[in-house]
């Protein structure tokens, strides 16, 4: 049929997606000089002094959901937090470097179908030195605040970078996350306007969608759900940068897509792929 032609397409085109990203990466790790080296590596103090409070708190004795709420700021019942992430140094020097590469002429990919700006993380080397680390640094956070997501065992991710600007990407529309839990940080630089919203969970949409706006603030991050169906307003000047983090728990999401709402059928990729696990692979949901 049709629709089987279709998937088949699909499928193949993220099969290629996976070769064309591992090209590109070979190409980068040769020839690209990077302007700030040291931001490719997560040291302690790139992470604001807050941030380090809050993941001792969490990692300490008795530590609550009830107490961790005390550190994070919550917007309505939606499960949408913000918590101070990064250091503005670490924020100032990292869009640097991601200027420089974008004016390099190396290859790059797009971060998703739906982002024409940007970088893709990986690509630039950043998986193991700096996001997983990151990742881990999260657990003990994401485990209270999303224990039936996995939000103990969150042992992948997905991360780019997305640059909204005014003669670029300006907005983006509503849409979930293929991710348990996401971090959004706000990285700079001076922009106006661009807020987030967040509508509902999206396997129980209300037949009149609440809809809550959430400004960014710079530094910090949102930590939502992937799939509270969210976008992003239109910027009104600047530049906004922002650090998108897909983080997914392989136990979750091998019982259930999270995309497909099914048992996934798998096939295999390089690297993290979706987040799904076999043994010894790491692999796509053919669907």
């Amino acid at each position: 049929s049709v629709v089987y032609l279709q998937i088949e397409a699909e499928v193949q085109r993220r099969k290629e997606l996976i070769h064309q990203s591992v090209e590109r990466r070979a190409i980068i790790s040769k020839c690209y000089k990077p302007k700030h080296p040291e931001v490719y590596a997560l040291q302690d103090s790139f992470l604001a002094p807050e941030f380090l409070e809050i993941v001792r708190f969490c990692t300490s004795p008795g530590a609550d959901l009830q107490g961790l709420l005390s550190y994070l700021e919550s917007f309505s019942d939606k499960r949408i937090y913000r918590l101070p992430v990064f250091t503005e140094e670490f924020c100032q020097a990292f869009v640097d470097e991601l200027e420089n590469f974008e004016q390099s002429d190396m290859p790059k990919g797009r971060p998703n179908t739906m982002n024409n700006y940007g970088v893709l993380l990986n690509e630039l080397g950043m998986d193991e030195p700096f996001l997983t680390p990151l990742r881990e640094r999260l657990l003990p956070i994401t485990a209270l605040l999303y224990p039936e997501l996995g939000g103990a065992c969150l042992d992948s991710h997905k991360a780019f970078v997305v640059k909204y600007s005014l003669h670029e990407d300006l907005d983006l529309s509503s849409h979930y996350d293929n991710a348990e839990v996401t971090l959004n940080v706000s990285l700079g630089k001076e922009f106006t306007e661009g807020n987030l919203y967040f509508g509902d969970f999206n396997q129980d949409p209300t037949p009149v969608p609440k809809y809550i706006e959430v400004e960014h603030v710079g530094g910090h991050g949102l930590l939502h759900r992937g799939g509270q169906i969210h976008g992003a307003l239109p910027i009104a000047s600047g530049q906004r940068w922002n650090l998108i983090v897909w983080m997914r728990s392989s136990a979750i999401r091998n019982q259930l897509c999270p995309m497909c709402h099914r048992k996934p059928e798998l096939v295999e990729a390089e690297g993290f792929g979706d987040g799904f696990t076999e043994p010894h692979t790491v692999n796509l949901c053919a669907l």
